[in-house]
């Protein structure tokens, strides 16, 4: 049997490094698309970088999308890559569209006219559920997406559909709710708090500014999620799932677990909390409904949300630790 070629854009972010990981476990050829920018960041992947190809190319150019697909010939194409960070979305709305909404049409466009073979999954997000308008949420909850990225992901999302519909595609979206890792970006939230909790830990910081306490959300593992979009593309047809822990949790409950695993019981007295960091329209309650992924795909999370909370956290005493020797 040949070996299974797989196209990741976004390989250099915390999904990314995950796929790439569990596909290379698969035996899979893994190629990944990254941009060129000044400073390249393969932080993430380069423990695997000579396992894998990179393929310069940009969501924002055509050609290079295009050119990426008839080089790697993938049977799988996995759409990562996006301006994915929430905050961001309102300072730069314009290029959050033009990467997170119109890429998705840039390399269907490529997959339509190079491998429409290929099998092809778009990474939707529990953000377009916004305002929700019922708990828990599935892939039936209408979208009432609160920010430009959100609104953005709705277009993604609809795009792909329309893909599927018009040209027969296989094409899949996963609507993944939110997923943590020691990968994540340091301007997330969860990795704020683990990181600075182990700044705090070692006598390094000593509070923590953050925004919204009361905002709450559904947090699996990443290294959970990459295998859900694996599974879905090994289906015998195309369709959309929710992916998420059906539990949630407050960004204080994440704080005080993170505290907890340095031993301090009285973690308020080291929050500042700041208007600024409010978002101007706020998604309050998100909890997925991943009930159909269980059935059809027999997926299931592997680590809760303690553990989670556990593994950043150390692991970023490990890595502080390292950095000041």
């Amino acid at each position: 049997m040949a070996q299974k070629r797989a196209l990741i854009t976004g390989i250099t972010g915390q999904d990314g490094s995950y796929l790439a990981e569990f596909l290379l476990t698969k035996n899979y050829k893994v190629f990944g698309l990254t941009r060129r920018t000044s400073t390249p960041n393969y932080e993430r992947i380069k423990h695997i970088e000579d396992k894998i190809e990179l393929i310069p190319g940009d969501l924002l150019d055509q050609q290079s999308i295009t050119s990426a697909v008839a080089y790697s010939k993938p049977d799988e194409i996995y759409n990562l890559a996006a301006q994915s960070f929430v905050a961001t979305s309102w300072s730069q709305p314009v290029l959050t569209g033009e990467f997170t909404a119109l890429g998705v049409t840039r390399v269907l466009e490529a997959v339509r006219q190079i491998k429409p073979q290929a099998k092809f999954y778009q990474a939707s997000s529990s953000e377009m559920f916004g305002m929700v308008r019922e708990n828990p949420q599935n892939e039936s909850t209408p979208f009432h997406p609160r920010s430009p990225y959100g609104v953005a992901k709705v277009y993604g999302h609809w795009i792909a559909i329309n893909y599927r519909e018009s040209y027969n595609l296989f094409i899949v979206s996963g609507i993944l709710f939110n997923h943590e890792s020691p990968r994540r970006g340091l301007e997330f939230v969860t990795r704020k708090i683990s990181h600075t909790v182990a700044k705090i830990h070692l006598k390094q910081a000593d509070r923590i500014v953050l925004g919204n306490l009361d905002a709450k959300r559904d947090w699996g593992f990443a290294g959970d999620y990459v295998k859900a979009m694996w599974l879905m593309l090994q289906q015998d047809g195309p369709d959309d799932y929710v992916i998420a822990t059906g539990q949630n949790h407050s960004v204080a409950d994440f704080v005080e677990e993170a505290f907890g695993v340095i031993g301090v019981k009285n973690w308020k007295k080291y929050i500042h909390v700041s208007k600024q960091l409010f978002r101007p329209a706020e998604v309050d309650f998100l909890i997925g409904d991943s009930s159909k992924a269980r059935k059809v795909l027999g997926w299931r999370p592997t680590v809760g949300f303690t553990q989670l909370v556990r593994m950043m956290v150390e692991n970023d005493i490990k890595l502080l630790r390292a950095n000041s020797k």
